[in-house]
């Protein structure tokens, strides 16, 4: 077996984990740290399987991923489609470009208590809030995929014949698509920050409501067992985002 093999790099990474697991436990179990304070993965896992079995931790799970989901696929459907209108038009970038470098740089912190004003602590503040936040990295990234595109592309384009709508479906989006799942990546991320955020500033049912209550509780355990299912989150979506982006990218790998 090659040691390039990903079944060996998979292997070593799941020996890392491990290591630190077993680290975490030597120093729960050596009591350097308080107990109420830094509690060993062995409590965490029985508040885990716990809140699974005798309270309501699947509810928060749904709840952080409902936010979650709702406020980046309403981002995603902005960002590409304002994307592609600005990215396939030179006059569009020129005129609106300066608006997009004067929102871009607001801090979602600050979004937060006009997103309040509008909407109290509801569930379509967090949604709005989380569709702010991750629609920049998906919007840029459109922007500059559509507008990096081969010019030889539309020259075909129109030697062919095709109308607007079917140069943008058939040149300009696979052009631009790896720019725009790379966007949509990293705004998954900020998706499930913000998720939390929200959740823990509003009140709202999901991991953030439950981290917060086991912080003011002095529920070591609880609050570790939802900072895992959050890392665990993360991470799924992460793989799951990289399995679409595989498969549609398939034709670059046969490209080449």
């Amino acid at each position: 077996m090659s040691l390039s093999s990903p079944l060996i790099w998979r292997l070593a990474s799941l020996a890392v984990a491990a290591g630190f697991v077993a680290l975490w436990q030597l120093l729960a179990n050596s009591q350097l740290i308080s107990p109420v304070f830094l509690p060993g993965p062995d409590r965490a896992w029985a508040a885990l399987v716990r809140g699974f079995t005798a309270r309501d931790l699947g509810a928060k799970v749904l709840g952080t991923l409902q936010h979650m989901a709702f406020g980046w696929l309403a981002a995603s459907l902005a960002a590409i489609v304002l994307g592609s209108l600005i990215g396939s038009s030179r006059r569009a970038r020129i005129y609106i470009a300066p608006s997009l470098e004067f929102l871009r740089p607001l801090p979602v912190s600050a979004i937060i208590p006009v997103a309040i004003a509008l909407y109290g602590l509801s569930e379509t503040m967090a949604i709005f809030v989380i569709a702010f936040g991750t629609l920049w990295p998906m919007l840029l990234a459109t922007v500059h995929g559509f507008s990096a595109v081969e010019p030889r592309l539309y020259e075909v384009a129109r030697s062919l014949n095709l109308s607007r709508l079917e140069t943008i479906f058939k040149i300009s989006l696979p052009s631009a698509l790896p720019d725009i799942l790379a966007g949509m990546r990293i705004s998954l991320t900020v998706a499930l920050i913000l998720s939390v955020v929200c959740e823990i500033v509003a009140g709202l049912n999901g991991l953030g409501q439950w981290i917060l209550v086991s912080a003011r509780m002095f529920r070591a355990p609880d609050l570790f067992a939802g900072v895992i299912l959050l890392g665990v989150i993360g991470y799924l979506a992460a793989a799951c985002i990289g399995e679409v982006e595989r498969r549609l990218l398939a034709w670059r790998t046969r490209g080449h």
